[in-house]
């Protein structure tokens, strides 16, 4: 029965879809063939020629051709000329008050930068600068040491460069809450000068684009260039939750995840004269707002958050649901809704029926079933034979010599379903404690690292169709690299064995249920999904329903090998 239901909606949609796919190709005259000239202001241009190239790849016959215009008048000509655009406010501000199509495709960032040589770095990035010490530094040009930023006797003079960019200007006065001039320093013209001019100044500090310090071959920040920590609670600390600042990485999944200024982070737009209609447009800016996302986070910008990507796809579209129907055609599409509807009806009675029948036997089973979204110690698989690492990999050596490495039991039960994993490439070469894979939940993700070193001869490519084999089957079918390993016999020692490394699980769960305690607030509901009220025990895939900042806390105190400190020490 519920199989002729679901035939007869798909016979019924499918028919819907062909005369709304129908009429709109024949109202935006649209062609799989036609090209799409996508205007972008420069600062943008790297990015959108990125995702021009990444969409042409995938849809060879819809050309995206990209156009650097930097003067607002010639890219409102060419919009009104019914193309498209990348826009950030640096280049065309004041757009709000426009009546113009728009939607946030991504975030730029304003970043404090100093001199890697600064004599004072130790210092720096123990206590950060608070916004209230900075607005001080503004509103006293005489005060322009390092020991007024750094409320010490330092008398070693501050050079502080500037670049005239109204969204920087706009952004730093929203972040210090001040209307003042903030113009004061060394004027250069342009972030190139500024950025060299600070490589060059072991006393410099200025504020930037994120994007104008990336190095992107190597993905790392500039040579010679270090972020200058801002104290966010202004405690004069760079408490646990504010470090942040020791690599770009690190600082990108920060900013996502809210640990950075939100008035330091600005929004880059598409914009149109009126809302897409071309179906171009529409699948070029769709793929943009899902699967280019990516590309962001590479060229040094931050991605939108999983909740409003979709969000923001929905704005690609008309409101109304039958826009493309004519008036002859509603009588039928009511009809259709009816029938839908009935069938709908139909179906809901009949499998209520179905499952009342079945109640019975069943519900001897639903303590079992329930029972199974409990996780504790004897829920866990730790075979024998099998070396684990604390940082939650575990390796195997084949007999051929070659060493098998995936994740543990535990921390697929943690994390909950991995909807896409990151692998390194087949022939690179690996040390132990180096990042080599990145597990993925709905864009929440956790970095693990090697437990062995040596040359990566395969991965396991079933997992970029189904990762969740990690899931179902950490130690067979979910395993991750085929390892040719260079130094097994030293390494193998620094890792434990299934009996002890019991010992070591009993442990985490200690330290994780001290670490909920911490990271969520008993009296908030969420917290009841990560302990259950019967004897405590801990749910199946606690981090599953929990943000991304508990995601990045988890990281630290239970996978990164530098997290020698424990947890509740470091409150």
């Amino acid at each position: 029965m519920k199989k002729i239901i679901a035939l007869l909606i798909s016979l019924l949609l499918m028919n819907y879809g062909s005369i709304s796919c129908k009429e709109s190709m024949n109202r935006t005259n649209a062609s799989p063939t036609d090209s799409l000239r996508v205007i972008s202001t420069p600062d943008l241009y790297n990015i959108s020629l990125k995702w021009a190239n990444e969409f042409n790849k995938l849809y060879p016959e819809m050309k995206i051709k990209i156009l650097s215009v930097s003067d607002k008048k010639t890219t409102d000509k060419l919009i009104a000329k019914g193309n498209i655009g990348f826009v950030s406010d640096e280049y065309y501000s004041g757009f709000d008050s426009q009546s113009l199509w728009k939607v946030v495709v991504g975030r730029d960032i304003i970043v404090p930068v100093i001199n890697s040589n600064n004599p004072f770095s130790d210092e720096i990035y123990k206590q950060g600068i608070s916004a209230e010490r900075l607005a001080q530094f503004f509103k006293n040009p005489d005060n322009n040491k390092w020991g007024t930023l750094l409320e010490n006797n330092q008398s070693a003079r501050v050079n502080y460069y500037w670049v005239n960019d109204e969204s920087i200007k706009t952004g730093l006065s929203g972040y210090l809450k001040t209307n003042k001039n903030l113009t004061r320093g060394i004027k250069v013209k342009n972030a190139k000068e500024l950025i060299s001019a600070i490589q060059k100044d072991s006393y410099s500090f200025g504020f930037c684009k994120m994007v104008d310090i990336i190095d992107l071959n190597n993905r790392s920040i500039a040579e010679n260039i270090r972020l200058f920590p801002l104290d966010k609670n202004g405690n004069g600390s760079i408490d646990y939750s504010e470090k942040i600042y020791d690599n770009f990485i690190t600082f990108s999944r920060g900013v996502w995840i809210g640990k950075y200024p939100q008035s330091l982070i600005s929004n880059i737009y598409s914009i149109s004269s009126n809302q897409p209609k071309n179906e171009i447009e529409i699948t070029f800016l769709k793929w943009v707002l899902t699967d280019g996302q990516q590309y962001l986070y590479d060229s040094g910008f931050s991605d939108l958050l999983i909740s409003e990507r979709q969000t923001t796809v929905d704005k690609l579209y008309d409101t109304k649901i039958y826009s493309t129907a004519t008036i002859n055609d509603k009588p039928i599409l009511q009809t259709a809704l009816l029938i839908l509807a009935s069938l709908i009806i139909t179906g809901f009675i009949v499998n209520a029926s179905v499952q009342l029948f079945r109640h019975k036997k069943t519900s001897t089973q639903v303590m079992d079933t329930d029972s199974t979204t409990v996780f504790n110690e004897s829920s866990l698989l730790i075979p024998k034979g099998v070396y684990f690492d604390k940082t939650h990999t575990w390796a195997f050596m084949e007999q051929n010599g070659i060493v098998k490495v995936g994740i543990d039991d535990f921390l697929q039960h943690i994390a909950g379903p991995i909807t896409r994993v990151k692998m390194k490439k087949e022939g690179e070469s690996v040390k132990k404690g180096e990042q080599i894979l990145s597990i993925i939940q709905n864009g929440k993700q956790l970095n693990l690292y090697a437990p062995v070193s040596g040359l990566i001869k395969e991965h396991n490519k079933t997992l970029d169709a189904d990762s969740s084999l990690i899931n179902s089957s950490p130690y067979n079918d979910g395993w991750i690299y085929l390892i040719e390993p260079t130094n097994w016999t030293r390494e193998n020692q620094l890792l434990f064995m299934a009996e002890k490394y019991k010992l070591h699980i009993k442990n985490e769960f200690s330290r994780l249920k001290d670490f909920l305690a911490v990271a969520l607030k008993p009296d908030e509901e969420k917290y009841a999904l990560a302990i259950l009220q019967d004897g405590g025990e801990l749910r199946d895939g606690i981090l599953s329903n929990l943000g991304p900042e508990v995601w990045e806390d988890f990281q630290t105190n239970f996978i990164d090998p530098s997290r020698q400190v424990w947890f509740y020490e470091l409150f």
